[in-house]
């Protein structure tokens, strides 16, 4: 009998198949895609935000004005886009798809932390909340640094274990970077956790991740300062009127009104609305009791780093929503729903694998799985009921551009008052504002512009007209609630 050498023996390891990777993650952004094209992208036009952010890469229609807060990475992401047509089907439908690719990588960065399955579960609660769906497909900057910031906080976990390797750390300042060209503060906010992290715990304090999570927030703001030199005379000049733009930055509880507002509207600014539905909320209630929850269990466990990190830049990236400002948005919790989102699914997995006896486990399971749908379902609920709302505001913008354009505004033109920026970029015009948030002109500017181009005043129609415009003919424009006051017309030269 003969007897194989070792060299002569064959390689049975060799012969065995990769281990399959899990197609979890990928299912859930596949789902997403496919919802937000089923259900969003049809039929919505883009909002009061949205024009302002893509009219300043679209050349087929002037620049609103960009206010101080603004950042231009959502602008720079649709630019390739509007360079080649000017459809807004055509932007949602390229959108939906990049979000639904970036909700994969950034939680994918996670799978070697938590596993396949918690991801995939934690890329399933952040996608499908309505405020995620509505704004996969918009031109709006909060989800984008809501997947960023889960992908940075991933790879700054791998970047500081002793044998990381250059990726981590590239993928750790590219990130940071991403967020902060999204919106610059919201930049700011998520580093300073991750900084804090590498001063505070020791096997943390290298150089390399510290260095990375700098690199990337000086990259990230380069666009940001550079433009408040050019435009503004420096940074503190245009931090001074961001916090005028935004109602004056300071000590402010607005966590009711994020509570009130959660279900909508989508922006509430002066927010005195009443909570509609109040049992569709739960959810947000139990997120702080659950986030506590988990960060006591994490102290227990090793994946303590997976948990408690994300709940902290979650908390820090709230900060300004939630005690600076006094309005709100659904929006603006994005980016802590997508950290929140990873330590729920470890305390789901958890709390399911730490029941005893196989069926009992499988009851367990059962039981969360009929929670979750039943949570998606009124997700989906109020996405229906809010995606409504954002396609009859967009038709009421395209009714009062219409009016105008019957009433002899063409291209070049200007528009200026009550919804000036949307109405004037359906409309082909230019917009300015004397008063408000978005002042950018004076009645002075406004009125020898009046008179080279044609020239509208909105105003509500209860309103009347402003003081400069007080001979001004009103004509109203049927379906909007809006007068538009036309110049005399000997007034244009």
């Amino acid at each position: 009998m003969t007897v194989l050498s070792t060299e002569a023996r064959p390689n049975l390891a060799a012969r065995r198949p990769p281990p399959r990777r899990s197609p979890w993650p990928a299912l859930v952004a596949t789902a997403y895609a496919a919802a937000q094209l089923a259900v969003v992208v049809p039929h919505l036009g883009l909002e009061w935000d949205e024009t302002v952010y893509v009219s300043q890469v679209d050349p087929r229609h002037p620049a609103a004005y960009f206010s101080a807060p603004r950042s231009r990475g959502i602008s720079f992401l649709a630019a390739p886009v509007l360079a080649a047509t000017g459809s807004t089907t055509v932007l949602r439908v390229v959108l939906a798809l990049l979000s639904a690719a970036a909700l994969y990588a950034a939680y994918r960065v996670w799978q070697p932390l938590l596993g396949p399955g918690r991801t995939a579960l934690a890329a399933l609660l952040f996608a499908g909340l309505w405020t995620t769906l509505l704004y996969g497909s918009q031109a709006i900057p909060n989800l984008w640094v809501a997947l960023s910031a889960v992908a940075a906080t991933g790879w700054f976990l791998r970047a500081v274990r002793p044998q990381a390797r250059r990726r981590a750390l590239l993928g750790l300042g590219a990130m940071v970077a991403a967020a902060t060209i999204f919106r610059f503060s919201d930049g700011i906010w998520l580093a300073l956790p991750l900084l804090a992290a590498c001063a505070i715990v020791p096997a943390w304090r290298r150089p390399a991740p510290a260095i990375a999570v700098v690199a990337g927030l000086v990259v990230g703001s380069a666009q940001w300062i550079t433009e408040a030199y050019v435009r503004w005379g420096g940074v503190g000049a245009r931090l001074h009127l961001s916090s005028a733009t935004e109602g004056g930055m300071g000590a402010h509880w607005a966590g009711g009104m994020a509570w009130r507002s959660l279900n909508g509207p989508l922006l509430c600014r002066p927010c005195h609305v009443r909570l509609t539905h109040p049992e569709l909320t739960l959810w947000w209630l139990a997120l702080p009791v659950l986030a506590l929850i988990a960060c006591v269990l994490a102290r227990r466990t090793r994946r303590g780093a997976a948990t408690l990190l994300p709940v902290t830049c979650a908390a820090a990236l709230s900060i300004p929503y939630l005690l600076l400002i006094d309005y709100s948005a659904p929006r603006f919790l994005l980016p802590a729903y997508a950290l929140l989102a990873l330590p729920l699914a470890t305390l789901t997995a958890h709390g399911v694998q730490s029941v005893r006896g196989p069926r009992v486990r499988t009851l367990a399971a059962g039981l969360v799985a009929v929670l979750l749908a039943l949570h998606l379902s009124a997700q989906y609920q109020v996405l229906d009921r809010n995606a409504a709302d954002a396609r009859a505001t967009a038709d009421r913008y395209r009714s009062a551009a219409d009016g105008l354009r019957r009433l002899g505004l063409t291209t070049p033109c200007l528009v200026s008052g009550a919804h000036a920026p949307p109405i004037g970029y359906y409309a082909g015009c230019a917009s300015a504002n004397v008063g408000g948030n978005n002042r950018d002109t004076t009645a002075h500017t406004l009125l020898r512009r009046a008179a080279h181009e044609p020239t509208a005043v909105l105003t509500r129609t209860r309103s009347g007209p402003p003081s400069y415009a007080r001979t001004w003919s009103p004509r109203p424009l049927p379906g909007t609630g809006l007068t538009a006051y036309l110049p005399p017309p000997h007034y244009t030269s």
